[in-house]
């Protein structure tokens, strides 16, 4: 169903308002940054997968534009229950459709930031998962990045 360009905004204000799992996970299998260096998004994606590689929960922390932190926000919801491999082939297309696309054609990169960020570390997770490791990135945190 298409909805009207203001209704598509109203749910990425939505988002960004009222973020889904927003925060740090606790003890996660995979801890990974991602940055939009054109407008300085920092996003740091959480998860936490099962043995079978689908994952159980999802959260983030970040700063930067409405696109990208609603971007995070939705793509958390999206991943949750799907496994790595899934992952790392999802379209990009549910996101944009679901985001509008019409709203965030001029700024693709910073909608897909979060899933960006997911994609990699679905990628890499796997090799450290059999040496017995998680995927942990050292967090990069984004108020450190600021100048005021």
């Amino acid at each position: 169903m298409k909805l009207e360009r203001s209704e598509y905004i109203e749910f990425i204000l939505d988002h960004y308002n009222h973020p889904r799992n927003q925060g740090p996970l606790d003890e996660p299998d995979i801890l990974v940054n991602g940055g939009n260096p054109g407008c300085g998004d920092i996003v740091t994606m959480y998860l936490k997968v099962d043995d079978a590689s689908r994952v159980t929960d999802a959260k983030f922390e970040g700063h930067g534009c409405t696109i990208s932190m609603a971007g995070a926000s939705i793509i958390t919801e999206m991943v949750l229950g799907k496994t790595l491999k899934e992952i790392e082939e999802m379209p990009y297309a549910p996101l944009i459709d679901q985001m509008g696309e019409d709203v965030v054609k001029s700024r693709l990169r910073c909608a897909t930031l979060g899933i960006d960020t997911l994609k990699g570390a679905a990628r890499e997770y796997p090799s450290r998962r059999i040496l017995g490791q998680k995927l942990i990135q050292p967090i990069v945190l984004a108020h450190t990045l600021t100048t005021d």
